[in-house]
């Protein structure tokens, strides 16, 4: 992955939408890009808001603090300029076959190189969209008029506070300071549903700050609660939440 890429996963690093290994490779970067680590600071600072926050509609300004936080796409810096030395009179001589074997030597390289940046350039551009509609959809929902919070303590350590809009049928959860989990464990989302808890999706256990927008519809659900399962999910839980928080 290179420096370019790296710049532009703030939003989705913030988001917890990263693999582990594209996590830990962008956790590297931030030590020596003090632009990125504000950015990622910033929506970090949001999300920890929203999860000490109280049970009350949530400001207008909330909205705009997160649409700020999105991260641009920034061009990077022209290659420094590289002094030409002349070549030598026997050099020259060569110069016509080595440049021919040269270039059937970069058009093969250059097709494979071409593939892979290609491939890298689709998942890069995945990954943007899918952190760019996650931020637009969070930003969507605290600006909802009938957006209503509930907060409380996770049990171990951390807060959580849920945000959810019945008009626009979506429920997020914004979490600070949760405890990290081992590799084989993973956080999961779940709707209070009559007595039944149905799966509503996985919290990555890489960051203790974050957002995540819960996965299926909020009707019917009078809670929301968030247990620690194997990794990759389980489809009912195998634990007491660890939070219980009203819709």
């Amino acid at each position: 992955m290179t420096v370019a890429d790296l710049h532009t996963l703030t939003g989705a690093y913030a988001l917890d939408a990263l693999s582990q290994g594209e996590a830990e490779d962008f956790a590297r970067h931030l030590a020596v890009c003090p632009s990125c680590a504000q950015e990622v600071a910033e929506l970090r600072e949001t999300a920890a808001r929203l999860a000490l926050a109280v049970a009350v509609v949530p400001p207008a300004g909330l909205r705009a603090q997160v649409m700020a936080a999105v991260p641009g796409v920034r061009q990077l810096p022209p290659h420094p300029h590289t002094a030409v030395v002349p070549a030598h009179p026997r050099w020259r001589r060569r110069l016509p076959h080595l440049a021919a074997a040269a270039c059937l030597a970069a058009a093969v390289a250059a097709g494979a190189v071409a593939v892979d940046a290609q491939h890298r350039a689709d998942r890069q551009r995945d990954r943007t969209a899918q952190a760019e509609q996650q931020t637009a959809a969070l930003g969507a929902l605290l600006a909802a008029p009938d957006a209503t919070t509930h907060a409380g303590a996770v049990k171990g350590g951390g807060s959580a506070t849920v945000v959810a809009s019945r008009q626009l049928g979506r429920t997020a959860l914004f979490y600070h300071g949760l405890p990290r989990l081992s590799d084989s464990r993973v956080y999961q989302l779940w709707y209070s549903r009559g007595g039944t808890m149905v799966p509503a999706g996985l919290v990555g256990s890489g960051r203790p700050d974050g957002a995540a927008l819960l996965a299926g519809s909020a009707q019917g659900a009078s809670g929301v609660g968030v247990t620690v399962e194997p990794q990759g999910g389980s489809r009912t839980p195998t634990g007491a939440p660890v939070v219980l928080l009203a819709l």
